[in-house]
């Protein structure tokens, strides 16, 4: 967990569009987005540096025999990259995901998947956030590289 936490509310703007503004409250940023707290998606962390969360699972989220849905994990990581890049927007901008490319690398069959999202590139038009997922054990489960759109 990164020592310096600072996390970002949003508020909506006329077209309904996110917009950051300063909180305190990391997973605040978290329950911005309905899927997340669907699958009960925690962030634990938000700076500019990185965005960490976590993800137990849950035999609703799994697929035949046990195993953590891949799709389950995707969004997870999807959404602390999200978040990644909405704290690096400039003033005023939104984002969207624009590409996620996700190699799923150990079966997640019990305990809480954490994961960490850093934006690798931050340009005026996308950025681009890596995110890692680790199991219980700490091997890693999954990793995504994903594009997010800086939209003005």
């Amino acid at each position: 967990m990164t020592s310096e936490v600072v996390a970002t509310a949003t508020s909506r703007r006329e077209d309904g569009r996110m917009t950051a503004t300063p909180a305190h409250d990391a997973d605040a940023l978290g329950r911005t987005m309905p899927l997340t707290e669907l699958l009960g998606v925690r962030v634990t962390a938000a700076s500019d540096k990185a965005v960490e969360g976590s993800l137990a699972w849950r035999p609703d989220l799994c697929t035949i025999g046990g195993v953590l849905h891949g799709g389950a994990l995707m969004a997870f990581a999807d959404s602390l990259g999200a978040i990644a890049a909405f704290l690096r927007l400039p003033e005023g901008a939104s984002t969207a995901t624009v590409t996620s490319n996700t190699t799923l690398l150990a079966a997640v069959t019990d305990g809480t998947v954490t994961g960490r999202a850093v934006v690798e590139h931050a340009g005026s038009r996308f950025i681009t956030v890596r995110t890692e997922l680790h199991r219980a054990d700490g091997r890693l489960a999954a990793t995504t590289t994903q594009t997010q759109a800086v939209l003005r």
